[in-house]
């Protein structure tokens, strides 16, 4: 994966692990390593985490632990280049993050294209909880309709907490960075973002014995 990179690759997965589990900016990272005497640009990094995060994440996803059947969905705002897009979460019942999917609209196609996308890799749930939206509804109404699943749809927004203080952690993530330039480069940033958020929650199967800045290190190897 960092082959022919200019950089050691401890350097490499060190900053990137920082900046997508900490509230530190490009900027910040930068003179970090500067006083561990590693002098990096900021952009350098930028580009590390936007090529970089996507790869540890599908990796990461060959070794996801299964989640529960009853799930809670929901999307929460991404403000990229001035303007709001949706990113697509849902979490089972114990909070554990199911999937999540960056779109461009809050609509039916939106929510039918995430849901698949979920079910592909987690398997077909038999609830799911959601909020008032009704183009979430329609968009569940229309894979059961398109694959015969018989997916149970409740809209009852007390029990969609889970999934709304879950966002938090990548909500927090985003204001950090002051938003995104490009979807290319938000969709990458928000993968590593979930990633580490799992592996704060114990979602990947142990790939080394310590802490969860192992676990990340070990995907990278």
């Amino acid at each position: 994966m960092f082959k022919g990179c200019h950089f050691p690759k401890p350097i490499i997965v060190t900053c990137i692990r920082w900046y997508l589990r900490y509230k530190l900016s490009y900027r910040d990272l930068e003179e970090m390593m500067a006083e561990r005497g590693v002098s990096v640009d900021h952009a350098t990094i930028n580009r590390w985490v936007v090529k970089f995060a996507p790869m540890l994440t599908a990796r990461a996803r060959r070794h996801k632990m299964p989640v529960g059947k009853r799930w809670r969905m929901d999307e929460t705002y991404v403000r990229i280049r001035g303007q709001w897009r949706y990113l697509y979460r849902a979490v089972d019942k114990q909070g554990r993050t199911v999937d999540f999917l960056l779109a461009t609209r809050r609509d039916t196609e939106a929510a039918q294209r995430f849901l698949r996308a979920a079910v592909a890799r987690n398997g077909c749930p038999s609830f799911v909880n959601i909020d008032k939206s009704g183009a979430n509804a329609a968009g569940i109404a229309a894979y059961n309709a398109e694959t015969g699943a018989a997916i149970e749809v409740r809209q009852c927004r007390y029990l969609n907490n889970v999934v709304e203080q879950d966002h938090r952690f990548v909500k927090q993530r985003v204001r950090a960075a002051l938003g995104f330039q490009t979807f290319h480069t938000a969709r990458a940033t928000l993968a590593g973002i979930e990633l580490v958020h799992m592996l704060r929650k114990g979602q990947v199967r142990p790939l080394a014995n310590g802490s969860d800045a192992e676990q990340f290190r070990a995907l990278a190897a």
